[in-house]
């Protein structure tokens, strides 16, 4: 088993909850980390017709024969079960770390959680491999420093780089699927990536949403991976597929909610009257989005047109699975005026708020950092971060420090 970087995360929530649920896309390794629970638990997979049976068939009675030391996989195909949850929760509330719950797709189940189990529940999500996870690295000591709100010198101090710049790029080429990491073949990672669209497509889209036409949302995600890391237009995205606008919001909403893309919205917590309001994203697994592309090996992707936007998202994945993996609250959204300045990510909450600046190349240029300064100043951040792929951590203003991906 590949060591998973939220195993801490979730022995805290236990501690604290009666139940929780860790979600996440599929294939993400979600059943190998709950087999790793310590203490007794049983397992029931929804997509058993023998275990589904068996829950739904009277779920209040299952609960009373089963009152603690149960996962529930793939829970969001057992919707009777939430209710009798709730009643078993609240007969012993003051009882922690009885239930967990998993699902790959996050609609049906944040429904479900949000309208019954609010208050009772804590939430975790599980990410493809990290960085530092496909190489079996503990995780990075950043991510609790940076929710601590340092000097920049302490960041300096703690980014140097743990892996050289090869793995880095491996990493960014292959993705964080652990599947294709058991494997040297890279016939059988090609192959893995390419069936796994549509087993995503087949599967999970297929029995969450039964009058979505595949075809057309198939050529919805492979124009996403155009788009991936630029401003979305829908009008535009929907006269490209001639299809409305609602139907493009509804497909962004759907591959949002099951893991595949991430929605930036615009950062609207500013003074500046000229912000562009329009949101971004991103393919969240850098090496499916590369799949998609037909980009062969990680040479061919460094000359890529789309290379710099593929990068953006990837090292702006490091830093939300990371920050996730250790349960700190880090909402992204971007920064753009109309004026052309542009930050490619702002974090806000626990971390306060963190502007992060993502180059692909090793040096950085003066006025390239015009905004990062602007921004940090306007807003009077103790920070402003950029990622890019130097030797070494650098100072490089006063209030704006430089990591290599290497350290995340």
């Amino acid at each position: 088993m590949l060591p998973r970087h939220l195993q801490a995360h979730i022995a805290t929530l236990l501690r604290h909850f009666p139940c929780i649920a860790v979600n996440g896309v599929r294939q993400s390794g979600k059943t190998t980390l709950l087999s790793a629970l310590p203490g007794d638990w049983r397992r029931f997979d929804m997509e058993s017709a023998a275990d589904r049976a068996q829950v739904l068939a009277d779920p209040e009675l299952f609960l009373r024969l089963h009152p603690q030391g149960v996962v529930i996989d793939e829970a969001q195909l057992a919707p009777p079960l939430f209710p009798a949850l709730r009643v078993a929760i609240d007969g012993q509330r003051g009882l922690k770390g009885r239930f967990v719950l998993s699902g790959s797709s996050s609609p049906e189940l944040a429904r479900n959680v949000a309208e019954t189990l609010a208050g009772r529940i804590g939430l975790a999500e599980l990410a493809p491999l990290s960085l530092a996870e496909a190489y079996r690295l503990p995780a990075s000591p950043l991510y609790e420093l940076l929710a601590r709100r340092p000097a920049p010198q302490d960041v300096v101090a703690a980014g140097a780089p743990r892996l050289d710049l090869r793995q880095v790029l491996e990493h960014w080429f292959q993705g964080g699927y652990p599947e294709p990491w058991t494997s040297d073949n890279a016939e059988f990672r090609r192959l893995w990536h390419r069936n796994y669209l549509d087993t995503y497509l087949m599967r999970d889209i297929g029995a969450l949403f039964p009058n979505l036409n595949r075809d057309r949302y198939r050529q919805f995600i492979q124009l996403l991976c155009n788009l991936s890391g630029a401003i979305l237009n829908n009008a535009e995205i929907a006269r490209s597929l001639g299809v409305s606008e609602p139907t493009v919001r509804d497909w962004l909403a759907i591959a949002h909610g099951t893991y595949l893309w991430r929605h930036l919205p615009a950062w609207d917590r500013s003074p500046h009257k000229q912000l562009v309001r329009h949101p971004k994203g991103w393919l969240r697994d850098s090496g499916l989005l590369h799949r998609l592309l037909q980009i062969p090996d990680a040479d061919a992707l460094a000359s890529h047109p789309l290379a710099g936007r593929s990068w953006e998202a990837y090292a702006g994945e490091l830093l939300l699975r990371g920050f996730a993996a250790a349960g700190i609250q880090a909402t992204p959204s971007h920064y753009r005026t109309r004026g052309g300045a542009e930050i490619d990510l702002v974090l806000a909450g626990e971390v306060g708020t963190l502007p992060v600046e993502i180059k692909l190349g090793a040096t950085i240029e003066a006025r390239s950092l015009r905004a990062l300064a602007e921004f940090v100043a306007a807003h009077d951040c103790p920070l402003g971060l950029v990622i890019n792929n130097d030797k070494k951590p650098r100072l490089l203003t006063e209030r704006i420090v430089s990591i290599p991906a290497a350290a995340l």
